[in-house]
């Protein structure tokens, strides 16, 4: 049986747990064996195991239920989001916010606001005048297209926005060093139209506005 011998043993010791739990030792919902026999399998003290267990419970794959022990969770720990954003293609970046962002403008023509209304107009302003500096240009934008995601009132989505941003950001800008065609006015009316769209309440015509652009801009970076 695997057991641990570098430092930092709590470290090591959630590796070697969340192995055997990989390799079907434990099954969903199984309870797991107490410190007092896991230690010495590991071959590092109960203190040791017990950080171990409390990272693999952050990390969503184990719970402790007061009483009656801890219990597997989950089969695999999920990748951190950051390393998988790191990893992706642009293009999948891309299909992701299709997914977000026309789900986001059809929920925000929904349940848009007066305050999101100011705000989406705000952004939209901000962006028809941001200048030349392709930096600039590519903030704004997505300053505005987070003002639709945030008045569709999902945490969620926009979490997930904001996650994707850093990853798209440079993508971006390195598209507008050499493609003009999605920064003068004919994209501007695009965006205009999608801000209309939300702002009048037309959620079917808000997600097809969303996704018809950002599958224009998947095309451009592909």
């Amino acid at each position: 049986m695997a057991q641990v011998h570098r430092a930092p043993l709590a470290d090591q010791a959630a590796v070697v747990l969340l192995d055997r739990i990989r390799s079907g030792e434990w099954a969903l919902g199984q309870k797991l064996p107490g410190e007092t026999t896991l230690a010495p399998q590991l071959g590092v003290g109960r203190s040791t195991v017990r950080e171990a267990i409390r990272q693999l419970a952050g990390r969503g794959v184990l719970a402790t239920r007061q009483g009656s022990g801890v219990f597997v969770i989950a089969l695999d720990a999920p990748e951190d989001r950051d390393a998988v954003l790191r990893r992706a293609g642009i293009v999948s970046v891309i299909e992701a916010r299709i997914a977000i962002e026309s789900e986001a403008a059809s929920l925000a023509a929904h349940r848009r606001t007066a305050t999101d209304v100011r705000a989406i107009r705000s952004a939209l302003s901000a962006r028809e005048q941001s200048g030349h500096a392709i930096d600039d240009q590519v903030d704004a934008d997505t300053a505005f297209h987070r003002a639709i995601v945030v008045a569709a009132h999902n945490d969620i989505l926009l979490d997930l926005f904001d996650a994707l941003t850093p990853r798209l950001r440079q993508a971006m800008i390195e598209m507008l060093r050499i493609r003009t065609s999605h920064t003068g006015p004919a994209d501007h009316a695009i965006h205009v139209q999608l801000a209309q769209c939300v702002i009048d309440r037309e959620p079917a015509k808000a997600a097809s506005e969303s996704r018809g652009h950002l599958e224009s801009l998947k095309t451009a970076l592909t």
